[in-house]
């Protein structure tokens, strides 16, 4: 039986599972906590509610009818995307072959307000280590980040570097970093250098020096996968065609990460456009 994987829980990604499992394709939904929509307070311009109704309400009862239907879900949280025999999602927990994989976890999460970071962008300051780890063989690099998706971003790292360093800013360490990693907790002040990247100065004054720095903050959103397996994108939009495909061959975006209207209608909509179009293609 072919299997579709829906990274993302929310409008889009639940509305394309209800075509792709009614059309019995094997359905996986995985996702790591409520986005964007589950955090809103009312939503009254939704068609189909005479009421205002929560956005986590609104939530419970997608995933409620996608359940009824066969869709299964699990928690977990997706740290890449690759291909092997097929199409593949690493996990926190483990990986998941798939015929065709569909991102729709929302919009990219904003870079953190460090004075310099958004500066050294392409000269030193990047957001995906798979991209380009190459340009830092033998080279001294750091990740900013605490979590597992920090930890996913050194491994792939360590490959290549001379050295790896876990900046967390001021947060507790939320993964399990290998002891061959240097762990510094504490705030950054400013990000530094000349033409390229020279360090991260501390707010203590301590200043780390580092050829590259990797900005890999809470999870991986939708544009940070895209990019780990070569899809398009656009500033902060994974860029598609008509039928909510990437470049890539087996892979489709929806919602929010798409860019344009942030909205629930509309990413039911391209949920339901990419669901058919995997269906579809599939089918072939």
């Amino acid at each position: 039986m072919a299997k579709v994987i829906i990274i993302g829980a929310g409008p889009a990604g639940v509305s394309a599972s209800l075509y792709t499992v009614r059309a019995g394709i094997e359905t996986l939904v995985l996702s790591n906590g409520g986005g964007a929509l589950k955090k809103a307070e009312r939503i009254e311009n939704y068609y189909g509610f005479p009421q205002p109704v929560s956005g986590e309400e609104l939530m419970q009862r997608g995933v409620e009818g996608a359940r009824r239907l066969g869709v299964t879900f699990l928690e977990e949280e997706v740290v890449g995307i690759g291909f092997e025999d097929s199409l593949t999602v690493s996990t926190t927990a483990g990986r998941h072959a798939a015929d065709a994989v569909l991102l729709a976890t929302g919009t990219s999460r904003l870079a953190p307000p460090i004075p310099g970071l958004k500066d050294f962008e392409g000269r030193g300051v990047s957001y995906c280590a798979v991209c380009d780890a190459f340009f830092y063989r033998g080279r001294d690099v750091a990740v900013l980040g605490s979590g597992e998706y920090a930890l996913h971003e050194a491994m792939e790292l360590a490959a290549v570097a001379r050295s790896v360093t876990i900046l967390t800013n001021g947060q507790t360490p939320a993964a399990a970093f290998p002891e061959s990693f240097t762990v510094v907790t504490g705030e950054i002040a400013a990000v530094e250098g000349g033409g390229m990247l020279g360090g991260v100065r501390l707010k203590d004054g301590t200043l780390i020096q580092t050829d590259g720095l990797f900005v890999a903050i809470g999870v991986a959103g939708s544009v940070a996968l895209a990019k780990k397996i070569g899809a398009l994108t656009e500033g902060t939009a994974i860029s598609v065609d008509e039928n909510m495909a990437t470049n890539v061959p087996g892979l489709y975006a929806a919602g929010d990460c798409t860019g344009g209207l942030l909205q629930v209608s509309k990413a039911v909509y391209e949920g339901a456009k990419a669901g058919i179009s995997i269906v579809k293609a599939l089918r072939k």
